[in-house]
């Protein structure tokens, strides 16, 4: 009798967590014109929710190349994952229950599926969606009851999530940052209380787990490369400036290192790929003090330590200097957004610079611009429609 009591409880539980798996909103979509550039914005949320995209670090469009994945705190009433589609603006939630880690999707490449972190009590279990076969049951209203998300892997006892995670490029396995122990909390305000992190590996076919490196400084920021496996950057996160921001490590544990070592004037942040053998990133130019020297958003090459700079905005303007970006893998394009929530294009080849879009407020959050795929369009969030209350997702042509 007891074994069934708990049968019954276990199956309960599981058809909780994704009873709202699949349920359709309305579109929010329309088009709307910047009114400084004149250019087309496709505007996918209304901001009547809190809706947040994923970090420019990682994909943001499904493989199918119509879906963008996001998240929202508010849209459900607890935190979960949705798929906007860009075409027709139908959204549909793809997870429900409680434990949903909001910052960790991971959006596959090579299949059109997403990986996420589900907690449930102590325990920390990787998850993989299954979109295509999710999305074409709930455009045709035909769920299935036991849902749409298998389990890859649980984290070992104890594993302090810190830093996020990352598929390899060959999505044969997962790495994830770690703290070696519990952090202080956080000052508001203040800076990230610091201590000795890590890496950990997961396959993705059997949910084995080892460690590859570990650090002395608090982990942020993990992500392999997108285009070589077995290549992970990572970064020291305080919060605001670091001694040395960027490192990266093989996957076996081997050649950990700084890349582009910093002079003591340096602030550099918001490392990710350019591509294979380069990563763009900000150095920040931002204050009288740092204004004085060459900064902006720069490209340094792995293979050799050549860095080139791909310009900056005044400080004497409104925008202050370039804060993030976002870049297209060919080597065509990058993007940046400055301090008065500007977003620019700049051509990698010619070096010139447009003024894509403007007035996005940079509250409750920053734009944080991604390429798609085939590197025609941004999507950025947005507090423009909100006057900074709430964030709205929103895509911009690039051609």
């Amino acid at each position: 009798m007891r074994s069934l009591l708990s049968a019954l409880a276990l199956c309960l539980l599981a058809t909780t967590a994704h009873a709202e798996v699949g349920k359709r909103f309305a579109p929010e979509k329309r088009i709307t014109i910047d009114r400084v550039t004149g250019r087309t914005l496709t505007l996918l949320t209304s901001g009547a929710v809190g809706d947040a995209k994923i970090y420019q670090t990682h994909p943001s469009w499904a493989q199918d190349g119509t879906h963008i994945v996001f998240r929202s705190s508010e849209r459900a009433g607890s935190p979960q994952i949705f798929a906007v589609n860009e075409i027709t603006g139908d959204i549909v939630q793809l997870t429900d229950g409680p434990g949903v880690d909001i910052g960790s999707i991971n959006v596959a490449r090579l299949t059109n599926t997403i990986y996420y972190l589900r907690r449930d009590g102590e325990t920390l279990t990787l998850k993989v969606i299954d979109l295509t076969a999710l999305l074409a049951d709930s455009a045709a209203g035909k769920l299935k009851p036991e849902g749409y998300e298998k389990v890859i892997g649980t984290l070992p006892a104890g594993f302090i999530n810190a830093g996020g995670f990352t598929l390899d490029a060959d999505e044969k396995s997962a790495y994830f940052g770690f703290d070696q122990k519990k952090a202080p909390p956080r000052p508001q305000g203040g800076p990230v209380p610091q201590v000795p992190g890590g890496i950990l590996a997961m396959d993705l076919a059997t949910g084995k787990t080892r460690e590859v490196v570990k650090s002395e400084f608090r982990m942020g920021h993990v992500q392999a490369n997108p285009l070589k496996p077995g290549e992970i950057l990572y970064c020291w996160e305080t919060g605001g400036d670091a001694p040395q921001r960027m490192w990266i490590v093989n996957a076996d544990g081997t050649g950990n290192r700084e890349v582009f070592k910093e002079a003591a004037d340096d602030w550099v942040t918001h490392e990710q790929f350019a591509d294979a053998d380069h990563v763009i990133f900000n150095l920040m130019g931002h204050t009288p003090k740092l204004a004085v020297r060459p900064t902006g958003l720069m490209v340094v090459n792995l293979r050799t330590g050549a860095v080139e700079n791909l310009g900056q905005v005044p400080f004497t303007s409104k925008g202050r200097s370039f804060w993030h970006n976002g870049v297209a893998y060919d080597g065509s394009y990058a993007a940046a957004d400055d301090f008065n929530g500007d977003l620019y294009l700049i051509d990698r080849k010619t070096g010139a610079r447009t003024l894509l879009s403007t007035g996005h407020w940079m509250k409750p959050d920053h734009l944080h611009p991604s390429f798609s795929a085939d590197n025609t369009r941004l999507l950025v969030q947005s507090g423009l429609l909100t006057d900074g209350k709430k964030l709205s997702l929103i895509v911009v042509s690039i051609k």
